[in-house]
């Protein structure tokens, strides 16, 4: 792997050329060029935090002392809980405030405050959603007090840090800000703490990019099609997380094993005319900053836990590793947060991973239990078609008032934009923020037609994050948790985003919750079950209520002795509750349960090396599955043959040198795009991508008269179809002996004749892919690597994704060359319409042991400083391009004996 070096620009965003100008001036300055390195170097560690002796900070009640180790990682001890978050918040400022600034004017839709006019559709979205206002209502009304006061004790340590820390001695962004305006950040809130949920929330939003694509679709195939497009899960082949269990009639409660009524049955579409409105919602979704990753199948995480049974330590190991967006810096903050003497006025004593600007642990471990997340990926999203004028929509006959509010969005350098908010009894009108959708549902297919159609439908939004819930309190009950009741009771606080949650403890105890609040739907026609857009205006396809947290599954020591979650089913059939038609396929899961098999058959045990290895097997399911067929294709082409030879005796790994998996998932790439990604609509192609089609409606076989069109695809690369995650897998397993199938087949043309069937298409495929690589990778195939390919680029989400190289080359690192890939359990994930380059990665990995807390490890993306030029940027991102995990010190024993630096703050 290289060592880290500069990778191509990003495409550019349009922006103010002014700011950039300035910015990339201030910035040239920054880096010592044209006025001295003595001026460049003290601007650049002006930010950099100060990290050993004493510093006053106003409010404690004691001292706190904050002792950070080789890699920077502070853990936190005080007396008490308002110390404690207080020291917190001061911390995470030093280290990561402007990613702390940025997140909340994102979620707070302010972008164009700092950023200027470039983002004021995105702010314009953003306040339409109203995640700022729903998090100001949580806090006023859901949160407990304790919650509160911990949340006003953080804020008072972040704005403690602001109080004495201006312009580049924040960060060095703020730099070149400062420059062309006197742009300063405000006080911190705890309301701008509560707010960052509704942004992972948006990030975990379910199916609702699923919902969109399937409507989209319908201009180029049929309902059948799109089925096929879109299987069932394979129960029989991938287990689901919960093996059985019931939910009893009378009382609603889940109980593990035993068996279930019915699942729904399949819905009928009523939406199938939305293409260019729905493309254009998808669009406008596209420019939200997407902290957490690519939205849709791909974005998960692993997560898994086996008992003391089958352990060398005889108690729990449990293993964590979210999926999210390659980013710099990581989303995640490694910190420890310890009360000295744990009492009623001081509660906690957990370790683990947190997000920059917000109190508590997320993930991590305390001293008696340990927990991990995966995304359940339950459907907590409706679109509706709402019938509309200009005095309000309709609903069960009767003209309702729309709910209306006014927004005022301030930009740098310009005049500020007034939105005007209408809100039916479903959400939000998301269709008001794009002109396109201004004549929404023109000739959307509905069982009844409007009392008047006017403009057309309008589109709304159903989320589950738009109402207020108590998701802050559980983060805090979570950390101070004791054992499994009060894990659970914690979780049925954690409503969204829906999670899945495992767990294990010090006495040797395992278990799994799903908790959040998932809705129950009406019964529209066929089936209300989300996965196409539905009447507003009918009662019958109203959400009824939430499936109640009595009766969402969950496991406790099972039999088998471990529990894995990656995104699978929840739970089989039998399941009386939709949950969500939009599961993962399984891929990783089962892998992760076939390596734990391999290890535990015939009384085998499963070691903490054991747990870290699995992490990063790089096993590919659709090598297994494809090369056998790949391999007997007879090429004549020794060009291309050349090639194919390189799968013959192939092991299906995808390590970062491997010439074979190079050329495997070019083929791959390959394969999807002529089967299916031509075919596509151009909403769901990636941008750029231009094709002579027919026109979308035009039918029946081409002949010699058929006229044909330049149409270009629309979509972002990293969420554009087909995207080639397990559901692809599902798709192409499900035609591979059926060599006739009409998916192998593609159109003639003039002097170009369309593959018959399954070989010829794979022969082109492989033809096609040979080529590519050679003007990718060069001629010579000994050369030829997967690395090369795939490779990762930290991006800063703000300054590095616009303006000049230098700029960005300030911010940005990479690339890192990686192994694994898109379903794998290291799941460096890549959309095969878009390009092989990462898209998600395991954003940090962790191995608890629960025998003894500090022989755990773990290991974050980047580093835990926020700081460009700071020792611990990204001082963790070779290591973890490896799979190496660090020394996870949690005792103050392994604390002190780890420890570098040791701050004081004072009263």
């Amino acid at each position: 792997m290289p060592a880290n070096k500069s990778g191509p620009v990003p495409r550019k965003k349009k922006g103010r050329r002014g700011r950039l100008v300035a910015i990339t001036v201030v910035l040239l300055l920054v880096a010592g060029i044209g006025f001295g390195a003595f001026w460049g170097v003290s601007t650049v560690r002006a930010s950099f935090p100060q990290t050993t002796g004493s510093l006053k900070l106003p409010g404690l009640t004691n001292p706190v002392d904050v002792t950070r180790d080789a890699h920077g990682i502070p853990q936190i001890y005080a007396d008490t809980d308002e110390d404690l978050f207080r020291a917190q918040g001061y911390v995470q400022a030093q280290d990561r405030f402007w990613e702390m600034d940025v997140r909340r004017h994102m979620t707070a839709g302010r972008l164009s405050e700092m950023f200027g006019k470039s983002q004021v559709k995105t702010d314009s979205f953003l306040r339409t959603l109203g995640w700022r206002e729903v998090a100001q209502k949580e806090y006023d009304t859901k949160l407990s007090p304790s919650t509160k006061k911990y949340l006003q004790s953080y804020s008072a340590g972040v704005n403690a840090y602001l109080k004495d820390h201006e312009g580049s001695a924040v960060s060095l962004e703020y730099a070149a800000l400062d420059f062309e305006n006197d742009y300063k950040p405000e006080k911190w809130t705890p309301v701008d703490s509560v707010a960052w949920l509704k942004a992972m929330a948006w990030d975990l939003r379910g199916n609702m990019k699923e919902e969109i694509d399937r409507s989209l679709m319908t201009s180029r195939f049929t309902p059948a099609q799109i089925a096929q497009l879109y299987p069932a899960y394979p129960y029989k082949r991938n287990k689901p997380i919960v093996e059985g269990g019931a939910v009893d009639p009378a009382s609603k409660r889940f109980t593990p094993g035993g068996s279930a009524n019915a699942a729904p049955a399949n819905p009928g579409g009523v939406t199938a005319g939305l293409q260019s409105q729905l493309s254009s919602l998808s669009k406008t979704m596209d420019k939200v900053p997407a902290l957490l990753g690519p939205n849709g199948n791909g974005i998960g995480s692993n997560s898994w836990v086996v008992s003391g049974a089958h352990t060398t330590t005889g108690k729990p190991l449990l293993a964590n590793d979210p999926h999210l967006a390659p980013q710099m810096p990581s989303l995640w903050y490694q910190m420890g947060l310890h009360c000295r003497t744990t009492s009623a006025k001081c509660n906690y004593d957990a370790s683990g991973f947190t997000f920059s600007g917000m109190p508590g642990v997320v993930i991590g471990h305390n001293q008696d239990i340990s927990w991990g997340m995966t995304n359940l990926g339950a459907d907590v999203t409706d679109l509706y078609l709402e019938k509309v004028n200009a005095d309000g929509y309709f609903y069960d006959n009767k003209q309702q008032p729309f709910i209306t509010r006014k927004e005022t969005i301030k930009v740098a350098g310009g005049e500020s934009r007034e939105i005007t908010v209408r809100s039916t009894r479903n959400g939000p009108l998301v269709s008001d923020r794009d002109g396109e959708l201004a004549n929404v549902g023109k000739d959307a297919p509905v069982g009844n037609a409007a009392p008047d159609r006017g403009d057309g439908y309008a589109v709304s939004l159903r989320w589950t994050a738009l109402d207020p819930g108590k998701s802050m309190d559980a983060v805090f009950e979570m950390n101070r948790a004791k054992d499994w009741n009060d894990f659970r009771k914690a979780a049925a606080h954690f409503e969204v985003p829906s999670q899945n949650l495992v767990y294990a403890d010090t006495k040797g105890n395992i278990g799994y919750q799903a908790p959040g609040r998932i809705p129950v739907r009406g019964k529209g026609e066929g089936q209300f079950d989300g996965t196409y857009p539905a009447p507003g205006w009918d009662p019958k396809y109203q959400w009824t209520g939430y499936i109640p947290q009595k009766s969402l599954p969950y496991e406790y020591n099972p039999r088998r002795g471990y529990i894995v979650t990656a995104n699978q089913a929840v739970t089989d059939e039998k399941y009386p509750h939709l949950l969500t038609k939009d599961w993962g396929y399984g891929s990783r899961s089962q892998r992760i349960n076939d390596l734990i098999q391999s290890k535990i058959k015939d009384g085998g045990k499963v070691s903490t090396d054991d747990m870290q290895a699995f992490q990063k097997d790089n096993s590919s399911e659709i090598a297994r599955l494809l090369t056998p067929y790949l391999t007997k294709i007879d090429i004549k082409d020794k060009y291309v043959r050349d090639a194919q030879q390189l799968l013959e005796g192939w092991d299906f790994t995808q390590e970062p040198d491997s010439a074979a998996a190079a050329y495997f998932n070019a083929v791959w790439r390959n394969t999807l795009k002529l089967a299916f990604g031509n075919k596509m609509p151009k909403e769901v192609r990636p941008d750029g991508q231009c094709l002579t089609v027919r026109p979308a409606d035009e039918t029946g076989p081409a002949d010699e008269n058929d006229k044909y069109i330049r149409e270009c695809g629309e979509r972002a690369g990293d969420t554009a179809q087909p995207d080639g995650g397990d559901r692809w897998y599902e798709v192409v397993r499900g035609i591979l002996d059926d060599p006739d199938n009409a998916w192998w087949k593609t159109e003639d043309r003039p002097n170009r004749p369309g593959d018959k069937n399954r070989d010829q298409l794979l022969a082109h495929a492989m033809k096609d892919a040979r080529y590519e690589l050679t003007s990718k990778l060069g001629k010579n195939i000994d050369n030829w690597s997967w690395g090369r390919l795939h490779q990762m680029f930290l991006t800063n989400q703000t300054l590095g994704t616009d303006g000049p190289g230098m700029l960005q080359g300030l911010f940005n690192r990479g690339p890192w060359n990686l192994g694994g890939g898109e379903a794998a359990v290291d799941a460096t994930g890549w959309n095969a319409a878009g390009g092989y380059q990462v898209t998600w990665v395991p954003s940090m990995r962790m191995v608890v042991n629960l025998a003894d807390l500090d022989k755990s490890r773990w290991i974050n993306l980047t580093g835990a400083s926020g700081h460009a030029y700071d020792a611990h940027y990204y001082d963790q991102t070779d290591k973890w391009a490896k799979g190496d995990l660090l020394p996870w010190a949690y005792s103050e024993k392994a604390v002190k004996d780890a420890g570098k630096d040791t701050l004081t703050l004072s009263p």
